[in-house]
Parts: structure tokens; sequence; C-alpha cells
């Protein structure tokens, strides 16, 4: 079987195992929660947001194959599929022991304010309260037992705002916080040491939509904004991870996915400073970034150029590439079964989990598709 194909079977009982369920979720500490029934369709267009199957030629995109050196392989499965396809959410956080994923394109538009909520312990999918705006790209992060929500596109992938909410899980509301000193989308955030730090994006004019290396950091107890040293390499749709008291910057592309880097830059919080370290084995942007057993694992992405709206040498990566802060190195892994890119990803117990994402070269297909993987 091609290991880049998800069967339907598959897919179907991913999406079966969240069905049955109580009427409220119960979390300790949360306020309750509606479940929401898997979507049955793997796939739905942008352009009026019906249900889609994969041509030949958009399959021929799916590309897994990676220069790393081979480690251990680990293993993927199906979990339960998303409540509807999605993707553009830029990316996903976990609170308390939860994944929630906010904002990005579904139901044939791009400034869509969902809050879908994942519970590995029942297999299940969950609606919270949606954002008090639309959009795409929002950057999200968790910190001190809250959901934070950052910036975002209103337009598909451009028109960038300067909005900024704070999600409480006790009472399921957000609330408005100081807003971003400068609008941009498909920024990276990141906690570390009380703070949430902000990284690279994309910003105005709308028609040019550029990177921007600009590095901000909130202050929640002071509802306050500060510059930082500026990223290295203006860049946006990274992959960002904080992990032994140091924030990782991995990848990302130069203004379109046309120009994919695999920079990987290290930013030292105590002298205010970015390091490099080995780059990225496979350039990409729109990939998920997680910690896991002390490693960081890259997986998904895109790559490519569009050529009035025809995709060229078009790549939807699939590589779960890892790398070793003690060595300096990377390695690769079993890739996705369905390579994705502008996915969900975070790491729930023993399991890196990857919902949602788009399954062509830029956002024309949204997936409800939701895998997790594991090295056993």
């Amino acid at each position: 079987m091609d290991p880049t194909r998800m069967p339907r079977r598959a897919f179907l009982a991913g999406a079966a195992a969240a069905v049955a369920g109580p009427v409220v979720a119960q979390h300790a500490g949360h306020a309750p929660l509606k479940p929401a029934t898997p979507s049955p369709d793997a796939y739905h267009r942008l352009q009026g947001g019906v249900p889609h199957h994969l041509s030949p030629e958009q399959e021929a995109q799916r590309f897994v194959d990676s220069p790393a050196p081979k480690g251990e392989a680990g293993r993927w499965i199906a979990r339960a599929a998303m409540p509807l396809p999605r993707s553009e959410m830029a990316w996903a956080a976990e609170l308390n022991g939860r994944m929630h994923v906010v904002g990005g394109y579904g139901e044939g538009r791009v400034d869509r304010p969902y809050h879908h909520v994942y519970d590995p312990a029942g297999d299940r999918w969950f609606d919270a309260a949606a954002l008090p705006r639309g959009a795409n790209h929002v950057a999200v992060a968790s910190l001190g037992g809250r959901l934070y929500a950052m910036g975002g596109f209103i337009e598909q992938n451009r028109n960038s705002d300067t909005k900024a909410y704070v999600w409480d899980p006790g009472t399921d509301r957000w609330e408005a916080i100081a807003p971003l000193p400068r609008s941009r989308g498909a920024a990276a955030a990141v906690a570390l040491d009380g703070r949430i730090h902000l990284i690279g994006g994309a910003s105005e004019p709308v028609r040019e939509r550029a990177s921007v290396g600009w590095h901000e950091v909130y202050d929640p107890k002071a509802d306050r904004w500060d510059m930082l040293k500026a990223l290295p390499g203006a860049r946006d749709h990274v992959g960002c991870v904080a992990h032994g008291g140091v924030i990782h910057v991995v990848g990302g592309r130069f203004n379109t996915f046309e120009y994919n880097t695999g920079l990987h830059h290290v930013y030292v919080a105590a002298r205010d400073t970015w390091e490099e370290r080995a780059p990225l084995p496979t350039p990409r942007s729109g990939h998920g970034l997680v910690v896991y057993r002390g490693r960081l694992f890259a997986m998904g992405g895109e790559g490519g150029f569009l050529e009035r709206g025809v995709p060229r040498q078009a790549k939807v990566f699939g590589q779960m590439e890892s790398y070793d802060p003690a060595a300096d190195t990377w390695a690769s892994h079993a890739p996705m079964p369905t390579p994705r890119h502008a996915v969900a990803a975070v790491l729930l117990g023993d399991w890196v989990h990857v919902a949602g994402g788009g399954v062509v070269l830029g956002g024309s297909v949204q997936s409800a598709v939701h895998e997790a993987f594991t090295l056993g």
C-alpha cells in the first residue's frame, strides 16, 4: 500500500470513534463544552465548501522523501476526524491535556472563528466559544491555564489585523487584551518564562504581504507589549517551540512558498540574541513543530509556486524529521500517512497529534484528517 495514501475505511473509523459520547463534556475546572460530531468528509474544496475527491494530479503533489539519516521509524494511527475540514489555522496549542484549534479556512470561507477542542481521553472533539472575529493564520499559545490568540489575516492569507484575545476555560469566554503593536498574520506564538513571544509573520501592505522578522513579547500580568531583537531572516509560516530555556524557530518562507527555507534559529532570552543551528533537512513552510521526548519533531508543509492559479513543482510534504538539541543533528522517521500543510500539531501524552490542514499546494482544499504519531 502507498504509505502516503490514507484508506477511506481508516478515515471513517477514526471519524466514527468520536460520535458516541455524553451530551456535555466535563473537564475539571472547565466550563462544559458541546460535543462535536466528526466530519464524514475527509476533504472539502474551499470554492463552495463542498466535498472533494483528490485527482491523480493532486495526489501526485505528495512528497515524503527525506535526506536526513533514518532514526527510529515510529508509527501513525488514525484518530477522530475534525468536526469539519479546515486549514490555515496556524497552528494549535495544548492546554490542560487537550488540543485547541482556532480560526482558519472552512465551509467555503477564509475568515472562520472556529474553536475546536480535542480530548484524547475519549478520542472526541468539542465546540468551544468562537473567536470574537474570524481570521486565518491566527497565532495561538497557552500560558497560565489560559489560551491566547493573536493577530491573523482577514482575507485569504493577507490583510492582517492587531486584534488579540485570551480564552478562559473556566467560563468558555474570550476577552480582548492589548492589541499587537503592529498588524500581522502567520506569526509564531510561544510561551517562555511567563510571557508570550510573537515572532515573524507577514504584514502590510495587503498587495505585497511581505514577511517580517518582528519579535514582540506580551506580558499578561501587565497587559503590555515590548519589543525584542528581531528574527534574523524575516519569514512566516515557521515552526516554533520553546525547549531547554530557548526558543527554536525552524523553516518557513520568504514571502511565498516558492521561497521556502530550512533556516533554524534559536533565541537566547538571557542575552536577547539569536544563534543559528543545524537547518531543517527539508526546507518547507506551514509545517508543524512539536517537542517530543527531548527532540523537536517537524511534520508536513508545502512548497512550489502558483502560475496564474496553476500549481507548478507543487509539493505537499509528509516528512517527519526530528532534531536533537544536544547533538545539533536531524533524523527522519515514518512519514505522515496523509501529507498536509497548515496543520494543527501538538503533543498529547506520548502521541504527536496532527489534525486538519491543506492537502494540495495553497488553500484550495481543506481536510478533516487527524492522525497521531508515536515512537511506542
